[in-house]
């Protein structure tokens, strides 16, 4: 049986504590689902924006989320946290099982600089085995707007790429876009899961492996499961969608290579007339 049942869970979310509002989106999910598997959560639900709150590796709320998926007997992404580990805060997403165990922790790569100031890029990618089912990576907001994220994850083998968000200015439409694009290209299902409420525009979005939208949600609370067909992705990446594009093939057999990935010493001078990396001014 291929076939493995995902929730968004779409929540109104403030600055602040966050963590009861959660625990009971959760189990309310669970009670009215309960064939659901796997929950998964916008980022930085638990306790908003601001790195004030962030707590030590394997911290209270983490524990606390380990004790919830444990008596659920589910899956679950929390959406995440600040993470304060030598000297440096990282936007970590836990990986948690229904045993209750953290099986791998996502550092967002791209923090949103120069807004998300003072918190440290990631250098992990991070997959994951569903026993029995499948491959599933993980990414965060700002992550999916490098293609070179998702195409790794991919080529680690994820079938199913989860990727919470926390977006409340003007680009929503286009991140929707880049989700459907990231999911084509890489051929798998991608589920951009965003806050709502002062913090976020809602409008998470489920794709398949054609790019196609499964479900596109709207601006407030909301809760949205999927049945993933590992299957379907496996197909979809032997025959192209629909008979179409086969993509990871063509990648895996193309006769060129890319320097402005592969060679980080190589200086681009369109790069370099950019300047500095700051928050933009009056003009």
């Amino acid at each position: 049986m291929a076939t493995f049942a995902i929730a968004g869970l779409q929540l109104e979310i403030a600055r602040g504590d966050n963590l009861a509002q959660v625990r009971a989106g959760i189990e309310s999910v669970v009670a009215r689902f309960p064939w659901v598997q796997m929950v998964v959560l916008g980022e930085l639900s638990v306790f908003g924006s601001g790195t004030d709150r962030a707590e030590l590796p394997a911290g209270p709320a983490e524990q606390e989320f380990c004790r919830i998926a444990k008596a659920l007997r589910l899956w679950l992404l929390p959406g995440s946290l600040y993470v304060r580990d030598g000297g440096r805060v990282y936007n970590t997403i836990p990986v948690i099982n229904p045993a209750g165990e953290v099986v791998a922790r996502h550092r967002k790569m791209f923090p949103f600089l120069p807004y998300e100031s003072g918190v440290a890029a990631g250098t992990e990618f991070v997959v994951f085995d569903v026993p029995t089912f499948g491959r599933i990576g993980v990414s965060n907001c700002y992550d999916m707007w490098f293609p070179e994220t998702t195409r790794t994850l991919a080529a680690m083998g994820a079938e199913v790429v989860l990727h919470p968000s926390m977006t409340n200015t003007i680009d929503r439409d286009v991140e929707l876009a880049i989700a459907r694009a990231n999911a084509a290209s890489n051929q798998c299902y991608f589920f951009d899961i965003n806050v709502a409420g002062p913090l976020g525009f809602g409008q998470s979005i489920v794709c398949g492996p054609g790019g196609e939208v499964i479900h596109q949600a709207g601006r407030v609370r909301e809760v949205f499961p999927v049945e993933v067909d590992f299957e379907y992705v496996r197909r979809v990446r032997r025959r192209g969608w629909n008979g179409i594009g086969q993509v990871l093939k063509s990648f895996r057999d193309r006769s060129v290579d890319f320097p402005v990935c592969g060679d980080r010493s190589l200086e681009f001078e369109a790069f370099k007339a950019l300047g500095p990396l700051k928050l933009p001014g009056r003009e």
